[in-house]
């Protein structure tokens, strides 16, 4: 009897450990936490204010369960190092190029700050926007802005250092609420609203593949296309281009890139077809081999 007890206290102890388990542990997108600085009136990427912003939100969303990675770390050796002024264009080409480990989200931030002398203060003022971005596709995730709710003070005749100290200060207090905002955003995405949980092979994060299938008919085409469509966590597909042997195809799905690497693969020996899959980022492409006198050749007793 006291056996059985023991059981029943296992069993429910392990229930309740699955339960109370992070709905972000198995599928977990890796974020980059980036600075635009392009915009001559943002706190520079060289400014201790940057980086104690960059140190926030880093901080805010890995409490959050996010896989986060230091941009330096991650570029050293492929990308110069410590520059400053970036554009838009430079930022998103280094997170997409990223391959090891690969990013999913790049978050990109922006600093404005100000301090005005008074005779008896000094006012400061700053603000932080954020927005998050599917390095991937493109798509945008979320943005939001968080300001000083009215300007503070700090003591007057304040000078350089002591205006730094003041507005890094309040910039990383005001990051934290930026981070914990932009954490719920995308963990609602990641998550769904709680009442589905996605499957060992998907991800609640949106995603869209370019598939390209190389040498392929257009009967091939159409049996590849009814396979797609049972894939696990597919939402949609579009045609972007077809010709006689080749087929490029937008594919929105959650499933994982591993997974649909393995149904690819799998589609192709369930269609008896010969090919090989490559893919980088969120390209896939598959190209056929062909194989002589591969086309059925009609028998010679079916009464012609």
């Amino acid at each position: 009897m006291r056996t059985i007890k023991n059981l029943y206290a296992a069993l429910l102890a392990v229930c309740l450990l699955l339960v109370s388990a992070p709905l972000l542990a198995g599928d977990n997108p890796n974020l980059l936490v980036m600075g635009e600085d392009a915009d001559k009136d943002t706190v520079p990427r060289n400014s201790r204010v940057f980086k104690r912003v960059l140190d926030q939100l880093n901080e805010e969303m890995h409490n959050a369960g996010f896989n986060m990675y230091d941009e330096t770390a991650v570029t050293l050796g492929d990308f110069a190092q410590g520059r400053n002024r970036r554009t838009d264009a430079e930022i998103i080409d280094v997170a997409r190029s990223v391959r090891r480990p690969p990013i999913d989200v790049a978050v990109i931030f922006q600093i404005y700050a100000s301090a005005k002398p008074l005779d008896h203060t000094t006012k400061v003022k700053v603000r932080i926007s954020g927005r998050m971005l599917n390095v991937k596709t493109g798509q945008r995730l979320g943005n939001f802005e968080v300001d000083t709710p009215q300007e503070w003070n700090a003591e007057p005749e304040c000078n350089r250092e002591c205006i730094l100290e003041v507005v890094g200060n309040y910039s990383k207090t005001i990051a934290a609420d930026l981070g914990a905002v932009l954490s719920e955003k995308l963990a609602w995405m990641v998550e769904g609203s709680g009442d589905e949980t996605a499957g060992g092979g998907d991800s609640q994060l949106p995603m869209a593949y370019n598939l390209i299938f190389d040498g392929f008919t257009s009967e091939d085409m159409l049996s590849i296309e009814e396979y797609l469509v049972i894939f696990s966590g597919y939402k949609a597909h579009r045609p972007v281009y077809s010709s006689a042997r080749r087929s490029e195809i937008w594919y929105e799905s959650t499933i994982k890139s591993a997974k649909l690497n393995r149904n690819l693969q799998r589609m192709l020996t369930e269609l008896d077809l010969k090919g090989m899959v490559q893919f980088a980022g969120n390209t896939y492409t598959v190209k056929k081999i062909a194989r002589r006198n591969e086309n059925k050749k009609p028998a010679a007793d079916d009464g012609w």
